[in-house]
């Protein structure tokens, strides 16, 4: 194989590998587009005062939804677990609870049945549930 040869497949390997980093975050900037135009929706659904949160990277639809539910305290408690190697393993978990706690809330604070909250956790069904709760009209 001459080094012409050799070249041209790595070159074609970085592209590949590049198209898809491209195309991957181009998905995850139209999420999080979406995510926040929802959760800013809904933040102004539950009349809050600061609905532009949503827009906050990873952390906007969070503060979004404990602050629709009225518990403010919790994250707080949450952050020891990050502080402390073995109580943050359990972290994930319980922050999956209140998190599903939160969104619960925050489905009822807009008059929508709170256990949508469980099917958030279902991947597709989030989106679309999310986009219900946000742009219909109740």
């Amino acid at each position: 194989m001459s080094f012409t040869g050799l070249f041209l497949q790595i070159f074609s390997l970085a592209e590949n590998i590049f198209d898809f980093i491209f195309i991957f975050l181009v998905i995850v900037f139209a999420l999080y587009v979406y995510l926040s135009f929802a959760y800013y929706a809904i933040a102004k659904k539950a009349r809050l005062s600061s609905p532009g949160l949503a827009w906050i990277p990873f952390v906007g639809p969070s503060i979004i939804a404990y602050q629709t539910s009225e518990m403010h305290w919790w994250p707080w408690l949450l952050l020891i677990g990050f502080m402390i190697p073995f109580v943050g393993s359990v972290v994930g978990i319980v922050f999956t609870v209140f998190t599903v706690v939160w969104r619960w809330k925050m489905f009822e604070s807009i008059g929508r049945p709170g256990w949508w909250s469980i099917l958030m956790l279902i991947p597709i069904v989030n989106l679309i549930l999310l986009g219900i709760a946000a742009w219909s009209k109740k």
